[in-house]
């Protein structure tokens, strides 16, 4: 049976609680025991109750040597794994001897040898067992816990050994016949439902001043730390503050910094992070991660001191989230500054005297870590002057610039290309809040510097395909950090773009011919490209000469080609940047002239990005396209649902909103500025959608009014007459102009459903004509046929034929003419004939071949056979030469 099975008893209620045992069974007052157990000694008859009841006697003369020699038996009955069925009554007397250490020191070897007992794998006798003894196995296992009041050390470690145990089974010492060894995950399930670890976190306050036993309580908590369940009954039993708090604490084993840090990662990993940041946000806590963090940093020189010394830092930069960490309070945040900047800046400080990085991954992990807490400090404006005077930013800007031969520390060129990335990264998150520093620094003028740089070295254009993936990844992430840095510096600054150049713009082209198939790549490229739009909208739109050149090199047309992929994160920003562009009176020409995949249009693309836009926001259009609502052409489903509430008057609406999160305004925009009545390769169904985009901005209009006016009738206010004339005129015409729209597209459609109708005719008339050149021409193969075939009907057809002539001849011949005879007697053909009829069906080994050299003439045919051969021809006196007849 499943340990999920064994669980399921016990899932209608809230780990950790206590359960009462409701099984229907009666405990047997002797244990049952087959032939085969009694043969071989494994199980002897034992009454687990009179056990019981003897040590619950306290009257009795040498009470305690016969309660002794009774739980010895017990041990020695059990030594080869305990029944699940007998598992209730075994531990209820492990709870009664450790109730009697206390005034009777004689019973810890007793408990301490059940303990070692429970140790073992539980036995069941049936494959039910495990639920049906479910209960009882979650309320013992919880018993453990308990049981770490008592003060024994030696109890305690017991019962610690006892807990890892349970994910280090070991298999019975004996094999039991008519036993079966429970599932090895049975025990860790039964201990998640009866809510241990919950109790062994709360023992840590026990033992603050025993390291031996404290270390066991953490091996214990480290293994049961390993299941979400667990973790969340630790994280209400404020594990995390208890734990973090004694991360200081003196232990020259090291196993208490090990394992404490462990237990931290795995409660965030595997339970709520946010309760876990509000646990550890004090002061206590703080300043031991400090303390810890400053003494591996300055005195740990192992590998294994090196990664502890990243996994604290790690835990600290999760802290560090959570504005009401006390970081500066404690000095940690200056701390932290020093060591993320000593390297770049000179120090005097004693904490960073003699101290050295190597180019370990643990030292470059580091270094990339505090790169990264200095982006989540920064974010807290009091750290700002801790900022200014650790000169931050002079420190990242040493990453800013072309590769040299470090003197300090000499990193290899992978990792020191990943640090400028990340020094890059970090850079434009800490220059905003210390504008000053970077200026001083002449920031602008060492970014343009490294982008010339990256574009003589054909960083941006050609090396990319000599990289790995992972190295290809780095250097697009470093393009885009650079491309959003220039963004930020030239937006809202034309001299600024100016500086950008054509050489800027080229770089933005270039990007922008990507292979679209690497944009699914996963590599960086998406990131890549938004930095590239957003480039030309902070670094080319607004700079004429800059607009001018974008559109020489076929910029726009780019634009629409990455518009035909249907990105649908990045539609809305080309649509953007497409409006803009239209400004410029040169656009226009560029996007009519742009051709896409079947010879698509801009103007049809724009449209057939309308149709899927309120296809996916439900907007009610008929098959045709056509608007069904007059009254609210434009609605999405979102607004359907939505009641229409009163809000202030800095407060956006619904309909307001709407022009916001989705494209239409931007492509009625563009397309207003191409000239609604001029747009080229635009199909009946397009026209249709057309007719809606052109009245859009007077839809939206009517949708406002009618919003203020049923804002007005929520609020109960009553417009004066003229207002309110006014409101209902503009109703009634917004409505208007939907019926208009709408008849308008009824006619496009009749129209179109006319002149196909006129095409399928036009095509009925070419097959049917087709069909009839079919007819005639099978009904004159048949006359061929039965002419060649039938002698009567070739007989009457020759008659036919000399009727036909003789008809037409004149009936009297006119003086002087010479006649003619047409006809050639002893002809059997009724089909005009000429000097030679050919055979099709004439075997070739007859004819002899194309190379038989044979004349037109009548030929003899030779008796021996093979080619013709060439005779003389035979002479006639008053007939023409005739060929063989058919």
């Amino acid at each position: 049976m499943s340990t999920a099975e064994a669980a399921a008893t016990a899932e209608a209620r809230e780990p950790g609680t206590r359960i009462k045992s409701s099984s229907p069974r009666q405990i047997p007052a002797v244990g049952v025991v087959t032939e085969d157990e009694e043969a071989q000694g494994v199980f002897t008859s034992m009454d687990l109750n009179r056990v019981i009841k003897l040590l619950e006697e306290t009257e009795k003369d040498d009470l305690e040597e016969k309660q002794l020699k009774s739980v010895k038996k017990v041990v020695q009955c059990y030594q080869n794994g305990l029944p699940l069925r007998d598992l209730a009554q075994i531990f209820k007397i492990l709870n009664l001897c450790a109730g009697k250490i206390k005034k009777q020191p004689h019973f810890i070897e007793p408990a301490y040898n059940i303990l070692k007992l429970c140790g073992l794998p539980f036995l069941k006798k049936k494959v039910s067992d495990e639920i049906t003894y479910a209960e009882d196995t979650a309320n013992s296992i919880a018993l453990l816990g308990d049981l770490m009041k008592v003060p024994s050390s030696e109890l305690r470690i017991q019962i610690c050994k006892c807990i890892t145990d349970f994910y280090h089974a070991e298999p019975p010492k004996q094999h039991i016949p008519g036993y079966q060894q429970a599932s090895s995950l049975y025990k860790i399930k039964m201990a998640e439902v009866g809510g241990l670890a919950k109790t062994m976190a709360q023992s840590l306050a026990l033992l603050e001043n025993q390291l031996v036993e404290k270390l066991w309580v953490l091996k214990a908590l480290q293994h049961l730390s390993t299941s979400e369940v667990n973790c969340t009954l630790m994280v209400k039993a404020q594990a995390a503050s208890g734990i973090c708090a004694h991360l200081n604490d003196p232990d020259p084993s090291g196993q208490l910094l090990f394992r404490s840090s462990e237990i931290l990662w795995n409660l965030l990993e595997k339970s709520s992070k946010e309760e876990i940041i509000q646990q550890l946000s004090n002061l206590e806590c703080v300043l031991a991660l400090k303390e810890v963090f400053k003494s591996l940093l300055t005195r740990g020189f192992s590998h294994y001191d090196r990664q502890l010394r990243n996994d604290i830092l790690v835990i600290t930069t999760i802290i560090a989230q959570n504005p009401g960490a006390p970081m500066i309070e404690c000095g940690f945040t200056r701390d932290l500054i020093l060591f993320a900047t000593f390297n770049e800046v000179k120090s005097q400080n004693p904490l960073v005297k003699g101290l050295k990085l190597s180019n370990s991954y643990e030292d470059f992990e580091l270094k990339k870590l505090l790169f990264n807490i200095i982006v989540i400090l920064c974010k807290d404006l009091s750290t700002i002057q801790l900022l200014i005077d650790g000169k931050v930013i002079l420190a990242l800007f040493s990453y800013v610039k072309k590769p040299e031969k470090q003197k300090i520390i000499e990193w290899s060129a992978a990792q020191y290309e990943e640090l400028q990335l990340h020094a890059i990264a970090t850079l434009s998150s800490v220059a905003p809040f210390l504008i000053e520093e970077y200026m001083l620094c002449q920031g602008n003028a060492r970014v343009l510097a490294f982008l010339e740089w990256c574009e003589s070295e054909g960083i941006f254009k050609n090396t990319i395909s000599k990289y790995n993936d992972k190295e290809e990844a780095i250097l697009l992430e470093i393009q885009s950090d650079i491309l959003l840095i220039l963004s930020g510096l030239c937006e809202h600054h034309i001299p600024r773009k100016e500086i950008f150049g054509t050489e800027g713009v080229d770089i933005i082209l270039h990007v922008m011919k990507t292979d679209p198939k690497k944009l699914q790549s996963g590599l960086g490229y998406n990131v890549l490209l938004f930095s590239t739009l957003d480039s030309i909208w902070c670094c080319i739109l607004g700079c004429y000469p800059l607009e001018e050149y974008f559109l020489e090199k076929e910029g726009i047309f780019l634009l629409l080609d990455l518009l035909a992929l249907n990105p649908q994160k990045f539609c809305n920003l080309i649509l953007g940047i497409m409006v803009e562009f239209c400004d410029n009176p040169k656009t226009a020409a560029h996007v009519n002239a742009w051709r896409g995949k079947k010879d698509q249009t801009a103007a049809s693309l724009l449209i057939k990005l309308w149709r899927k836009e309120e296809k996916e926001l439900g907007v009610k259009r008929d098959k045709h396209g056509k608007i069904i609502d007059t009254k609210k052409p434009l609605f999405t489903s979102f607004q359907e649902k939505q009641k229409i509430t009163p809000l202030p008057a800095n407060c956006p609406t619904i309909a307001v909103m709407d022009v916001a999160e989705n494209i239409r305004a931007k492509i009625y925009a563009v397309l207003g500025k191409l000239d609604f009545e001029n747009l080229p390769g635009l199909s009946a169904e397009d026209f249709v959608t057309l007719c809606i985009i052109h009245r859009y901005l007077d839809f939206k209009t009517g949708e406002i009014w009618n919003e203020i006016y049923e804002e007005i009738k929520l609020e109960k206010l009553r417009p004066v007459t003229m207002d309110k004339n006014i409101l209902e005129s503009i109703t009634t015409a917004s409505e208007n102009i939907g019926k208009m729209v709408a008849s308008l597209q009824s006619e496009m459609i009749e129209s179109q459903a006319c002149q196909d109708v006129q095409n399928e005719q036009k095509v009925y008339t070419k097959i049917q004509a087709t069909h009839k050149q079919r007819e005639l021409a099978n009904k004159s193969w048949e006359n061929f046929l039965a002419r060649t075939s039938n002698a009567k009907t070739l007989k009457k057809a020759k008659r036919l034929q000399e009727k036909a002539i003789e008809s037409s001849r004149r009936s009297k011949q006119p003086p002087n003419a010479v006649f003619h005879w047409t006809d050639i007697k002893g002809l059997n053909t009724t089909v005009p004939s000429g000097r030679v009829v050919t055979v099709e069906s004439t075997p070739a080994r007859l004819v002899g071949g194309p190379l038989a050299d044979t004349d037109i003439a009548l030929k003899k045919l030779p008796i021996r056979g093979g080619a013709l051969q060439r005779v003389k021809a035979v002479k006639t006196v008053d007939e023409p030469k005739k060929s063989v007849p058919t």
